[in-house]
């Protein structure tokens, strides 16, 4: 069944690009758990491709969006990747799979901020503070990687609700050994927000349901 799953899913995905090698194991299993989320991007027509590194660079998360021609990029950095799976080594492999599909709707939440055209804008009625250009660059990566656990969060609540506990648990433990307080990945104020699953109130899409309880964190991060 996954395998059907996983060759749907780059089929779906004409842009996929696999380094001119079969995937690895650990490949496989990453895009076998974020198949789901994948599949619901390509539904609401998210323009993503996913790239795989031929060897990962120093400090390459496993799995990244990034942005090119208008386009996102999902991009595996696996190979060659010592580090790939920490933020992984103490959770059983059985629960493995739900926080990767987790990790993947992250992602997938900084595409649809991308394809919105607000990539970096604050909600409406916030204005910019006028801070240095480094202390800003800090601030915008910090909202925008907070917009992104919420969607996390919002999916997981959605999909697998029995689940829900398990990945806050984990998204929170993750987020407060962040190694700069207030740094661009420090996302508490947040985290927090969303220890009850009901902040996420039923809206279309799980983008929609973390925005009201995002503009409440970057008030909260202010």
């Amino acid at each position: 069944m996954f395998k059907h799953i996983l060759s749907a899913t780059l089929f779906l995905f004409p842009a996929f690009a696999s380094a001119g090698a079969a995937l690895t194991d650990m490949e496989i299993r990453w895009l076998q758990a974020a198949a789901p989320v994948l599949a619901y991007s390509q539904r609401i027509k998210l323009p993503i491709d996913i790239i795989v590194q031929p060897v990962a660079r120093p400090n390459d998360v496993p799995m990244a969006m990034g942005f090119a021609d208008g386009r996102c990029k999902l991009v595996l950095s696996m190979r060659g990747n010592p580090d790939a799976e920490k933020v992984l080594d103490q959770v059983p492999q059985a629960e493995r799979t739900v926080l990767m599909e987790a990790m993947a709707a992250h992602e997938v939440g900084h595409c649809w901020r991308y394809a919105q055209g607000i990539w970096h804008a604050l909600p409406a009625a916030f204005e910019q503070a006028a801070d240095a250009p480094a202390q800003q660059e800090v601030l915008q990566t910090r909202r925008e990687e907070g917009f992104a656990d919420l969607v996390a969060l919002a999916w997981t609540r959605r999909q697998h609700p029995d689940n829900y506990q398990q990945v806050y648990a984990w998204l929170a433990t993750l987020r407060s050994e962040q190694s700069v307080a207030g740094g661009s990945h420090d996302t508490r104020a947040w985290v927090r927000l969303a220890r009850d699953g009901s902040v996420f109130k039923s809206a279309a899409t799980p983008f929609d349901e973390a925005d009201h309880t995002w503009s409440a964190g970057v008030r909260a991060d202010e």
